[in-house]
């Protein structure tokens, strides 16, 4: 894509939440986050690269000791659609007895995360938790796939920004975009 395509995205898609909006549910993320597990120590491991944004804004809401830590795991590498899992990069930090917070931008379909929870689990963690900054609705999850902390809800659209991107482009657009039809 050239960036005046990249534009052209931008101007046709919808806005589903504003940034003000997107900044809200994230608060709230870091509030549930930090009440439930701020006496466990625990790792925040943050999904590459989608989950970067996400991570980096709760980092700097949660008042309480933590580890910070990254699995890079994808299905996408800037396409649409996923295909089988690439793992790019495991954690450095030991997972053995820990508390870890899979951080990552959004639950679509869950195989990706699936996958990482039960690397997690593999590596003796002693809890798996995971955030989410986008729960798709629709019904074509993994079985049993559901995020501990949810920050916000879309229909089934293919959406970008806020770490979510539209073939590797448009992660830092303000807010939570729908593409449009024709651009799908």
């Amino acid at each position: 894509m050239t960036p005046e395509q990249v534009v052209g995205v931008m101007k046709r898609s919808r806005c589903l939440y504003t940034q003000e909006q997107v900044e809200l549910a994230i608060d709230s993320l870091a509030a549930c986050i930090e009440l439930e597990l701020s006496e466990r120590n625990p790792i925040i491991l943050c999904v590459m690269t989608g989950g970067m944004v996400l991570a980096g804004k709760l980092l700097t809401r949660l008042n309480f000791p933590l580890n910070v830590d990254y699995i890079h795991a994808t299905r996408y590498q800037g396409a649409t659609q996923g295909a089988k899992l690439n793992w790019k990069a495991h954690p450095t930090l030991s997972l053995q007895d820990r508390t870890v917070v899979v951080v990552d931008d959004i639950l679509d379909e869950g195989a990706t995360l699936a996958q990482i929870l039960e690397y997690c689990r593999e590596q003796e963690a002693a809890a798996v938790y995971s955030s989410v900054l986008v729960d798709k609705q629709h019904e074509r999850k993994f079985p049993n796939i559901k995020a501990d902390y949810v920050g916000l809800e879309v229909e089934d659209y293919y959406v970008f920004g806020y770490g979510m991107d539209y073939h590797n482009y448009l992660r830092n657009a303000p807010g939570i975009f729908a593409v449009s039809e024709a651009d799908l």
